[in-house]
């Protein structure tokens, strides 16, 4: 399936019990609400399909995995409620990928800023290559990470996230995301569609109910989630009203 540029356009193709999804947006691979909304639909889908074990997740083009949230949308916050309701798109996507039944391999291809970072990191094994820096920009536009930082954290630990938010300007490169555990593995751009496509075929091989057991021991204590993410959620929705947001975001916008 797909849909206009406007909306972005998500795509899943089904080959040998991997489901390969992707998902694009003309600005950079960012998340419109709709988009955040159909994807987390796509993982909640095809956590129930018994044709599959594995879900590749990637998305288009070369050089930006994704960008995090919509700028125009975020610009186009009015109140409390909807911040609070556009950040919780990123928490529902999050809460999917954690409670999906399958193991989710992420293909990361290019930089990843902010929201992309927590995609990543919610990914139960995740590829690189040397273009695949990460950031987390929050901080300069007077928000915070706070809805994917359990994420973040979870992955690379407290201390690593607190560098990559404190950092806000910083790119961080893909090995330093390789070392402090957001990538397990990092390939030349070149190599990258045979070295996830291997991966996920010998995982595929595997019985499916082991793997899916393994899931739910690899995401154990974060059953918590389904209502921090949202308490999250509200926290940044509001600092988003605020006028040093809504200056920086036209600064953004104008660079």
């Amino acid at each position: 399936m797909s849909s206009d540029n406007q909306s972005g356009s998500l795509q899943t193709t089904i080959k040998n019990a991997i489901a390969t999804v992707q998902f694009g947006h003309p600005a950079s691979n960012s998340f419109p609400k709709t988009l955040l909304k159909r994807l987390t639909a796509e993982i909640h889908s095809l956590s129930s399909n018994e044709t599959i074990s594995i879900i590749v997740l990637q998305s288009e083009g070369s050089k930006v995995f994704c960008s995090g949230a919509s700028f125009d949308e975020l610009l186009a916050v009015e109140n409390e409620e909807q911040g609070r309701e556009f950040f919780s798109g990123f928490a529902h996507l999050l809460n999917a990928m954690r409670s999906c039944s399958k193991i989710i391999i992420g293909r990361v291809q290019g930089k990843a800023v902010g929201g992309g970072v927590g995609i990543i990191a919610a990914c139960d094994y995740a590829f690189g290559t040397p273009e695949s820096a990460v950031k987390l920009s929050e901080l300069a536009i007077g928000i915070g990470p706070f809805v994917i930082e359990p994420a973040v954290s979870r992955k690379i630990g407290k201390m690593a996230m607190a560098e990559m938010t404190l950092a806000a300007h910083e790119w961080k490169t893909a090995d330093w995301a390789l070392q402090n555990g957001l990538f397990s593995k990092v390939c030349h751009a070149d190599e990258l569609d045979a070295a996830v496509a291997s991966f996920a075929q010998k995982l595929s091989a595997y019985n499916p109910e082991a793997l899916s057991e393994m899931k739910k021991i690899i995401w154990e204590g974060t059953e918590n989630w389904e209502s921090l993410l949202f308490e999250r959620a509200a926290i940044t929705g509001k600092l988003v009203l605020s006028d040093f947001t809504k200056n920086a975001l036209m600064q953004f916008k104008k660079q």
